[in-house]
């Protein structure tokens, strides 16, 4: 089989993944992608570092078996838990994700910004390297986003409770003068719209989806499996929780016709 033919594997503790994916997709057009959501185990943030790390070859195991040629791995906590162990014992690309702690301490003015992620993330190593590069220059505050990912797992992306959790980081933010706002949570963006209106235009809000998307598409040229023939582009889904639920989030954010959805265990 011609290896640039084949899938790229992405997978998350849950829907939250979908968001890098959406980016994927319109980044790299020619490719096909292998979609595992883990939510039957979501969310990741409160769980040990060892049990992510389970989960996370587990996932990756299928993810293999499906041919995949490079695996994204779409979960900040995942990232933080066990992208090293996974590129130790696995022999293709694997791309990480990190909150996008590096433009926020570059285009901050007050020099303070704020970062909303998992306890999972706030413990990681790429997390804790941040603080350090930039502890001379800007004061980073952090708020844990367990909620959110909460709501987000049971499709409940707005609403008052979900205003009273975000308005409720802000004016934490609020008190130490932020400008810049951080989504260290794939799920996050599935509250853009929340965050811009409780925001007013108070701070700057970023992810790291197109960042992924570039990096992705940049680790697949540097490594020759860049599909560029153009083709239809196949789309596979696969989830270790209620499949209904999954389809319709699907079809709600991706806005695109869903076939079978595989049920796996993990």
């Amino acid at each position: 089989m011609n290896k640039n033919k084949q899938p790229i594997g992405i997978f998350d503790s849950g829907i939250g993944g979908l968001t890098i994916l959406k980016e994927l997709v319109k980044e790299l057009p020619n490719e096909d992608f292998v979609y595992f959501g883990d939510n039957k185990n979501a969310p990741y943030g409160p769980r040990s570092a060892d049990e992510i790390l389970n989960f996370s070859k587990k996932i990756m195991d299928f993810l293999m078996s499906k041919n995949s040629k490079a695996v994204v791995v779409a979960c900040n906590t995942a990232t933080a838990a066990a992208i090293n162990e996974l590129r130790a014992n696995y022999q293709i690309p694997i791309i990480g994700i990190e909150p996008a702690v590096k433009p926020a301490c570059l285009f901050t003015k007050t020099n303070n910004i704020g970062v909303i992620a998992t306890e999972g993330t706030f413990k990681g190593q790429h997390f804790i390297s941040a603080i350090e590069k930039y502890k001379n220059y800007v004061k980073i505050f952090s708020q844990v986003g367990k909620e959110l990912v909460e709501f987000a797992e049971k499709g409940i992306f707005s609403g008052q409770e979900v205003e009273k959790v975000i308005q409720s980081y802000f004016e934490e933010f609020a008190k130490y003068n932020v400008d810049y706002v951080v989504l260290g949570c794939t799920h996050f963006a599935f509250f853009y719209k929340v965050f811009f209106k409780i925001s007013n235009g108070k701070f700057a809000i970023i992810d790291s989806a197109e960042p992924v998307s570039r990096r992705t598409k940049d680790i697949l040229m540097i490594n020759n499996i860049k599909e560029i023939e153009p083709s239809n582009q196949k789309l596979s889904f696969y989830t270790s929780g209620n499949t209904d639920f999954f389809r319709k989030i699907l079809i709600d954010f991706l806005e695109i016709e869903v076939g079978e959805i595989g049920e796996i265990e993990n």
